[in-house]
């Protein structure tokens, strides 16, 4: 879905209607405040399974993104990305939240909503793949997601792949939370 300012301007970041839910959920799971050596093991398998110099598992909230769990590998170019804390603003995971679904770009500079994102220019992301992780409850809680500084063809094998992982990660956060529950 698209959303428009009433100006009949394209929002670049969407509007967010789930996100005052979302840091509620987000708080109650205890996700999305601070770094997590089990997450960051995560992204780096993302990281591998698909090849990329950087991924993360991702939580959005109100005003800003927590990368939770975030790799990048020891050979990656020097920029600004990785981040541990961005505004909502900033990237594509929002996107992603908001729209329900996966997104793949192998070039944002192809696209005019994408291009102009703050992290093309003060990070060097060319190329994004991500997809939901949602709860037991169907609330989409972020993401996880693999950058590049290079446009790159993701593919249907990437993006199955990125979907996988996100499945493969909302499973553990429930079983987490069960856990969490009978103990």
């Amino acid at each position: 879905m698209t959303y428009y300012e009433s100006t009949g301007h394209l929002l670049l970041t969407p509007v967010d209607r789930d996100a005052p839910a979302r840091a509620v959920r987000l708080r109650e799971l205890g996700l999305g405040q601070r770094p997590d050596t089990g997450l960051d093991a995560f992204a780096r398998r993302i990281a591998e399974a698909l090849q990329a110099p950087y991924a993360g598992v991702n939580f959005v909230g109100e005003d800003r993104q927590f990368f939770a769990g975030l790799h990048h590998a020891p050979d990656a170019p020097l920029s600004g990305y990785p981040a541990r804390v961005l505004p909502r603003d900033h990237g594509y995971c929002p996107h992603v939240v908001v729209r329900r679904r996966a997104l793949v770009l192998e070039d944002v500079r192809d696209f005019a909503r994408f291009a102009g994102n703050a992290v093309v220019d003060e990070s060097g992301v060319r190329s994004y793949a991500g997809a939901p992780l949602t709860d037991g409850q169907g609330m989409v809680l972020g993401t996880v997601c693999a950058v590049d500084v290079a446009p790159r063809r993701w593919g249907t094998e990437g993006l199955a792949t990125v979907k996988s992982l996100a499945a493969e990660l909302a499973d553990l956060v429930r079983a987490h939370r069960d856990a969490a529950r009978a103990g």
